[in-house]
């Protein structure tokens, strides 16, 4: 296992690297078969690896692969390490698995795009700052990979640079995440100025010995470093960036959205759960802003007309699910939501790419319709995604994950009735937005014809993920259906094991989720299946144009922050400062002045200055 470690994230960067140097030299097919073939071997070594890692490691244990010393200098040491433990390994195979499926449905999607081979550099160097977030065993090199994720995600969203509006939505994105990004880096100031480590295992160690639960110092450090995941995983109150995001190729979506982009907050509350649980009205606060969450961004789905926007809050939401699991204490029910959502998430994205690629590039929903028959294989995978989103009972994966963190919600401890009811009302919701989507999209007239059905490369990536997203939730059962529990047994090697306390039997919640799912689904069908006038009524409604704009957060930023940023640097533009450097850069520019007419071309001119310079010299020597 040791030798393989290195490899996983050095193969995406080994493929960057060579086609970023020789791209010039190297055709589209080549650069696209160096790009999916590094990326899938690195699949390849994580699952070797972590079978025989699984085979031997006990309760706790991790693997640490030490490569070199990145910095010593005076107290400061750090080491470019990885480490291995069952946490890391989750997001290591969702990584590297679903991002070989996304490579390999690019090469049909990006066929013909004049920047194809950048688009392949760019997708491996964000695979390989994903593993190296999960990966490092210290909080400088995770660090090192949460701003190349942030880089990469800059580049992709902003990849049809020659349309002014996809390089705003970068810009955007690129912004917003450097807020969060400026309350992590103090927060990781503040761990290193207390424990003069930034090694996570040592750090957390020192913190659970130093200080006590609800301490001021572990409450501070845990605020900062909640503003940093809020800011990466487009939470409430800086949840703006991502339905903008949307204007990259949608394999980049899918990306983001699957794989360790937005989720990074999730890894990182996970990975630092000892600080964390010592300061628990932090953690109460994740669990409430993910609960908020869910619901802001499930009302907003519904009120979309763009297919990727409703996919783009629908992430927000269910990332809000993972938020309100890890605040509650429920830390395993957070990953098994989160790899259940790459599935299916990474498969709705593609899915959609497809449909509005083949639908002459098409994005609202109201001018597609009826492509169930046209395109089959699509509408079939798509449909496996959407019942898995809105956790169909016994037959969707997205039940079991969901239905775990509402239990928990309930049960836990930390938990509370108000915290379920959020998490309740937002499967509702969910189930309603989704089945719009799917109603509006594939349902009722044809009213965009396809231009073909999507060849091999992008068919295959969609029904490995809409098998996954229906199966993979069958590795985990709750405990009153069937004694299966492989993947908690996995991660809680690496996480606190969570115990429900409540005297109400679990069926009880399962039965109303199920409920709350189908009856969501039933009501998209009665008013969606079909116009009716009921869609025109709320369309043009108050409560359906304010969920449509967001709930307005964009408005409120831009009065709030934007415009007056922007008037007082225009108020400020000739301030006291700029006066200094006016008259700092004046001063050789009127030496400048003053000296050119000697620069003239004329000989006699310059032989007058030479023997004059030379008299000058001359004096001052006999006078010293």
């Amino acid at each position: 296992m040791e030798q393989l470690i290195p490899w996983i994230p050095a193969l995406p960067l080994a493929g960057f690297l060579i086609m970023a140097l020789f791209s010039g030299a190297l055709s589209n097919k080549l650069v696209s078969w160096i790009a999916t073939g590094t990326v899938s071997v690195s699949a390849l070594f994580t699952v070797i690896g972590g079978i025989d890692f699984l085979n031997h490691a006990e309760p706790g244990s991790s693997i640490t692969v030490h490569l070199f010393k990145w910095i010593d200098t005076g107290e400061f040491n750090a080491d470019f390490a990885f480490r291995i433990d069952t946490l890391t390994l989750v997001f290591c195979f969702v990584i590297t698995f679903v991002g070989a499926l996304i490579h390999l449905y690019s090469i049909e999607f990006m066929k013909g795009d004049e920047g194809f081979k950048r688009f392949f550099i760019y997708l491996n160097l964000f695979v390989a700052s994903m593993l190296i977030l999960v990966l490092a065993d210290n909080l400088l090199l995770l660090y090192m990979g949460w701003e190349g994720v942030g880089l990469c995600s800059y580049l992709l969203i902003g990849f049809w640079y020659k349309d002014p509006a996809n390089g705003y939505a970068a810009r955007k994105a690129f912004i917003v995440t450097r807020i969060g990004d400026t309350f992590m880096i103090v927060g990781l100031f503040l761990l290193f100025v207390s424990f003069n480590t930034l090694n996570i295992d040592s750090a957390m160690q020192q913190a659970s010995a130093k200080w006590g639960t609800g301490s001021g110092l572990a409450t501070v450090a845990a605020l900062l470093l909640l503003g940093g995941a809020v800011g990466k995983s487009a939470q409430i109150p800086m949840q703006t960036w991502l339905p903008d995001a949307m204007a990259g190729p949608s394999p980049v979506s899918a990306l983001i959205h699957a794989a360790t982009m937005v989720t990074a907050g999730v890894y990182l509350i996970a990975r630092m759960h000892v600080l964390f649980s010592l300061a628990p009205a932090v953690q109460t606060l994740v669990a409430v802003i993910g609960a908020v969450t869910l619901l802001v961004a499930g009302f907003s789905a519904f009120s979309q007309h763009d297919l990727k926007r409703v996919l783009a809050y629908s992430t927000i939401s269910q990332i809000g699910y993972m938020f309100l699991a890890l605040g509650v204490g429920a830390w395993s029910a957070a990953i098994f939501h989160f790899m259940v959502h790459a599935f299916f998430k990474a498969l709705l994205f593609l899915a959609a790419g497809a449909v509005i690629l083949l639908l002459h590039e098409e994005h609202d929903m109201y001018k597609m319709g009826g492509l169930r028959k046209r395109l089959p294989v699509i509408f079939w995978t798509f449909l496996a995604g959407g019942a898995s989103l809105a956790a169909l009972p016994l037959i969707t994966a997205g039940f079991y994950s969901k239905d775990q963190i509402l239990w928990l919600a309930w049960a836990s401890d930390k938990g509370s009735p108000w915290l379920w009811l959020a998490g309740i009302v937002g499967a509702f919701i969910t189930a309603l937005y989704t089945f719009r989507m799917i109603f509006l999209t594939f349902y009722g007239d044809v009213k965009t014809e396809p231009k073909h059905a999507p060849g091999a490369l992008m068919t295959i990536p969609l029904v490995i993920l809409a098998i996954l997203s229906l199966v993979a939730g069958f590795i985990e059962f709750p405990e009153n259906l069937l004694p299966v529990h492989l993947f908690s047994s996995l991660t809680e090697k690496s996480l606190p094991v969570l115990t429900a306390e409540s005297t109400t039997p679990e069926w009880v919640f399962q039965l109303i989720s199920a409920v709350t799912a189908m009856t969501g689904l039933l009501l998209a069908w009665r008013l969606f299946n079909r116009p009716s006038q009921f869609d025109r009524v709320y369309q043009h409604s108050a409560p359906g144009r304010f969920f449509y704009s967001g709930w307005g957060f964009d408005r409120l930023y831009h009065g709030l922050i934007v415009q007056p940023v922007v008037w007082l640097s225009e108020v400020d533009v000739k301030d006291f400062v700029d006066r200094i450097y006016t008259f700092i850069a004046a001063i050789p520019l009127a030496v400048n002045t003053w000296l050119s007419p000697s620069q003239n071309g004329r000989v006699r001119w310059y032989v007058m200055g030479l023997s004059a310079g030379l008299a000058v010299l001359l004096i001052i020597m006999i006078l010293l």
